[in-house]
């Protein structure tokens, strides 16, 4: 299952998990990688620099396949030390970056100077193509179905995501929406290299978050997320709860961003993670979660999405040409 995407990181599935905010620890990223694809720890989850240190030495005790490290550029209320997670990465020869949320142009010259492969996650394709021409490898773009950030605009991934692969040169991986094989052959369909995944990924044996979320996300459908942070230029999409419905009620009231900062607090999904307090705070989710019927291994998953979507391009029709990124899935289908 080869497609630029997997040459450049030199993984076996076109698939990754990507970076999320306190749940993107060694476990889960160790286990994607282990069973093909790729995985990334955040940095800001792990706060110091030692921290950092300490979990990288955790996935390497855990596999010995490419693995990422997500720099997050989001504005924060205190400062994110991105030079001296660097100055680790280098110490500990991680070689693949994904930076997200501002540009990453201040970091570029150092990140190319020592070497590393840069994934770059937008949410349009303005940013696409300006990150394109700042260097980047490879981009992620995402739609407005994404977990997180799905930026300002309220295009979704069907669109998104053909209108990226027509705009750059460079690999572009495609998030918002994906949970199976389905979504897999979609995106390759569509000229993505291969997908990017977030809230499946959460709802797996290794995510290293509490049994109570992973069951909601089990019973809930497309419909229990919201996007909310709109007002103060941050639009996230998360899980639907009393919290995140707070806020909503505020934004429409006209709150102030200092009114909604005891709400959004990222310090405040610890309580949802790791309590299992499902109004604890609010949390990434995208609306691919009401394709999530049940918690396999991460093993299992990757599985099961490679299967479905090899047996999608095996029963295609003849006739119909196929995007050449669905050619290299299996050696059955030329037309």
């Amino acid at each position: 299952m080869k497609t630029r995407m997997t040459e450049l990181l030199g993984i076996e599935y076109p698939i990754i998990c990507g970076g999320m905010f306190q749940v993107g620890r060694a476990p889960l990223a160790a286990a994607v990688s282990e069973a093909g694809g790729l995985g990334i720890i955040t940095s800001k989850t792990q706060v110091t620099p030692e921290g950092l240190r300490d979990e990288i030495r955790k996935v390497k005790t855990l596999t010995k396949k490419p693995f990422a490290v997500n720099l997050n550029l989001f504005p924060s209320q205190t400062a994110t030390p991105n030079d001296e997670f660097i100055d680790i990465l280098i110490e500990e020869d991680v070689k693949i970056v994904e930076t997200s949320g501002r540009s990453p142009e201040s970091l570029m010259p150092r990140l190319k100077e020592h070497g590393f492969t840069v994934l770059h996650k937008v949410a349009n394709v303005k940013n696409a193509v300006s990150a394109e021409k700042l260097g980047v490898d490879a981009i992620i773009i995402v739609g407005n179905e994404t977990g997180g950030h799905p930026g300002m605009g309220d295009v979704g991934t069907l669109v998104m995501l053909p209108r990226a692969v027509d705009s750059v040169n460079i690999p572009v991986i495609a998030g918002g929406g994906f949970s199976d094989g389905r979504g897999l052959i979609s995106a390759l369909s569509l000229g993505a290299e291969g997908i990017v995944m977030g809230t499946r990924f959460m709802a797996t044996q290794e995510a290293p978050i509490h049994e109570n979320v992973k069951q909601w996300m089990v019973s809930a459908n497309e419909t229990d997320t919201v996007v909310i942070q709109r007002n103060i230029g941050s639009p996230s999409r998360v899980a639907l709860n009393a919290v995140s419905k707070e806020v909503d009620k505020l934004e429409n009231e006209g709150a102030t961003i200092e009114e909604l900062i005891p709400l959004i607090t990222g310090q405040r999904s610890k309580k949802v993670y790791f309590e299992g307090n499902l109004d604890g705070g609010i949390w990434s989710c995208g609306q691919s979660v009401g394709l999530i019927k049940e918690i396999l291994t991460v093993n299992e998953l990757i599985k099961q999405i490679v299967q479905e979507a090899k047996k999608l391009v095996r029963i295609r029709p003849k006739p119909y040409r196929i995007h050449s990124n669905i050619n290299n899935l299996t050696g059955t289908c030329d037309q």
